[in-house]
């Protein structure tokens, strides 16, 4: 709408407007991450906060919005003389998940850099949001490569474009802002730290409070000028203060005592590096001026701190969010000498050693005795109804749910084209370069000695008269390149209870975490089918966020006959709907079994048409052979063999033995091409 919604008309939401405003007071904090569900006014309050951005003076023309008082020596579109310059309103640029390099960074006319010796350039994203607003809506989905080329470009302040042999350089400094809805899936930690703070918004549970948010959005819907003119007042009002917070910035002390105290928190809470610290310095300061004081104080450190630090110190996927407030006031009160003092310190760090909370619920409370490793599991036999709890919550849920597994690199066989991840091989946009071809649309990555090898035969026919090599767009080749992709993982879990249960449900949650975890870090999906008594269950619905992942393990119902066909069945349709949504996205099936089938007539056959399926279809699958006892029917390994897959034990299923899995699997797969 041309009318944004007023920014101080949001209902709540106390930490991303103060998130927001520290940025807009002072864009060195380096941005700001919000994480929450979704329609809880993540969008609104960042376009919202557009609206109260001082105007910028630009250099009339420039592509790149050089300051007039001090224009860019490097300009692309330079150079610039001191002095002069228009006004304009500061933007909000939006940058799509969907979008390519070329468009966030800018793209160069390789046909006339390799024809004229002309350094066209067109610019991207990055310049569009030079002194304003850069907005990445669902930031969690964007392809690594386009974060990182992100985050540096926020981190160094400037945007390189190079292309063989052709460079540009321009100014891209801007206010960083993503959103993100967890349940989607998790920023990797080293992306995580880029962001300078973060905040976690929920809708509010107040009666009262949902009612003034939807009396104000329907009055916003129905006339949004009237609307927006009726909270004029108040928006001048917070423009002016974020002006005069600017102005008071340069002019606010950081003393050694706060300094002191950030140092500690940080040390206490073991986050990585010195970011963290330089971030948590530029908030409070940024805090103590949006205050109207020149002087930081220990409340500006400790809101810094709840700002800063969170998302710095999930190590571990499973690790809560958020930080002990108890354990953050402690290490305050330990370190809050004056400037002039120089107190003791503890070598290891005050606030207890520094570890950070182990608590299920984030609130640094030290575990109950059920939650320690060993006992998690219930004492009876499993039978019909009964559940197998596995827990959530960093190390102690893995342990809860079992021993993880320490997994290898499995890979699905053969050339994929999927999404950018980290494990199995796939044509991809970045890469190491494996040949040429000719470019089917745009033009993004230039093979140079493909291009000069089409282009050389033409030469004397294009009237070549010692100006240089005339090259053509029809000579123009595309390079190939080889990366890695993600892939969806599925296990399908024999939940019965012909088996030790017990037993196999431990085991399997603890390889269910360890291929999370390893997920997590290579941009995969990782999906649970159950199935026992009559039918199979969709437990975990294909994912890449461990937050959901682990809160769908805390049960798994075990007991009953063995339905095998129906576990392969709805497997297959996990895999179909999945191959709809995400056709590019190879899947590797996992099926964890005694290969016993009982339930209905002739349940054995059945069980092997459902796995003819899977094999006519080249889905690459393991099945774990759960089968004991001294005498074993080797049921698994014809289960196996009906995928077309290999079978491997559950005491095998361990540390170096998945290497040799991988190797089975991708055996088989070649044996079947051929």
């Amino acid at each position: 709408m041309s009318t944004p919604y007023p920014f101080t008309a949001i209902v709540g939401q106390d930490d991303l407007r103060l998130g927001l405003l520290l940025n807009a007071v002072s864009p060195a904090v380096g941005g700001v991450l919000v994480r929450g569900e979704k329609g809880t006014a993540k969008s609104t309050a960042v376009r919202a906060l557009a609206a109260l951005m001082p105007e910028v003076a630009v250099v009339a023309g420039c592509r790149f919005s050089c300051d007039p008082g001090s224009p860019d020596p490097a300009c692309p579109d330079g150079p610039h003389e001191a002095g002069g310059g228009v006004s304009r309103p500061a933007r909000t640029v939006e940058l799509p998940v969907g979008a390519s390099e070329d468009r966030l960074v800018g793209a160069l006319d390789i046909e006339r850099a390799l024809a004229e010796g002309v350094k066209a350039f067109e610019p991207g994203l990055l310049a569009d949001a030079h002194r304003g607003i850069l907005y990445v809506d669902e930031v969690n989905l964007l392809h690594d490569h386009l974060v990182d080329l992100l985050l540096d470009a926020a981190a160094m302040g400037a945007s390189y474009v190079e292309r063989e042999g052709v460079s540009v350089r321009h100014a891209a400094r801007f206010l960083l802002v993503g959103t993100m809805n967890p349940e989607e899936g998790e920023l990797r930690p080293q992306l995580l730290d880029r962001f300078g703070l973060t905040v976690e918004v929920a809708a509010s549970r107040e009666t009262d409070q949902r009612v003034e948010v939807v009396r104000r959005r329907l009055a916003y819907d129905d006339d949004p000028a009237a609307f927006a003119a009726k909270w004029a007042g108040e928006e001048a009002a917070l423009r002016a203060r974020i002006v005069a917070a600017r102005a008071l910035l340069p002019e606010v002390r950081l003393g050694d005592g706060a300094l002191r105290q950030i140092a500690a928190t940080c040390a206490a809470f073991e986050v990585d590096g010195m970011r963290a610290d330089i971030v948590m310095a530029r908030t409070a300061t940024a805090l103590a001026a949006w205050a109207g004081r020149t002087d930081v104080l220990a409340e500006d450190v400790r809101q810094a701190a709840l700002l800063a630090l969170p998302h710095r110190r999930r190590r571990n996927p499973f690790d809560a969010p958020g930080l002990d407030e108890d354990k953050l006031d402690d290490t305050l009160e330990q370190n809050s000498g004056s400037d002039d003092e120089d107190p003791d310190t503890d070598p290891d760090g005050p606030g207890g050693g520094g570890q950070p909370p182990q608590g299920d619920d984030g609130d640094g409370s030290p575990p109950d005795s059920a939650d320690q490793p060993g006992e998690a599991e219930p004492e009876p036999e499993a039978g019909e109804g009964q559940r197998a709890p596995a827990g959530s919550g960093g190390e102690q849920a893995a342990a809860r749910a079992g021993e993880p597994f320490r997994t290898k690199m499995l890979s699905v066989p053969g050339l994929g084209e999927g999404a950018a991840g980290r494990r199995s091989r796939a044509r991809t946009e970045h890469g190491r370069t494996t040949g040429a071809r000719r470019p089917q649309g745009a033009l993004t990555k230039l093979h140079l000695a493909a291009t000069v090898q089409a282009a050389a035969p033409h030469q004397r026919a294009r009237g070549r008269s010692g100006r240089g090599l005339v090259v053509r767009r029809d000579d123009l080749r595309q390079a190939t390149r080889e990366g890695r992709e993600g892939n969806l993982v599925l296990f399908v879990v024999d939940a019965s209870g012909s088996m030790a249960a017990r037993q196999r449900m431990s085991a399997v949650k603890g390889a269910v975490l360890s291929l999370l975890l390893d997920a997590y870090q290579r941009r995969d999906k990782v999906g649970l089918v159950t199935f026992r008594g009559k039918d199979a269950e969709l437990v975990l619905p294909p994912t890449s966020s461990v937050d959901a992942a682990a809160a769908r393990l805390e049960t798994l119902p075990t007991g009953g006959r063995t339905p095998l066909s129906a576990g392969l069945l709805k497997a297959h349709d996990v895999l179909r709907v999945e191959r709809m949504r995400d056709p590019s996205r190879r899947p590797l099936l996992v099926v964890v079994t005694d290969g016993r089938a009982t339930g209905g007539p002739e349940p054995v056959a059945l069980a092997a048409r459902a796995a003819r399926l899977h094999e006519a279809e080249g889905v690459a699958s393991v099945v774990v052979d759960c089968e004991f006892g001294p005498v074993r029917l080797g049921l698994a390994g014809e289960l196996a063999r009906e995928l077309g897959g290999t079978a491997v034990t559950l005491d095998e299923l361990r540390a170096d033995s998945i290497a040799g899995l991988v190797k089975d699997v991708q055996g088989t797969h070649n044996r079947r091409a051929a």
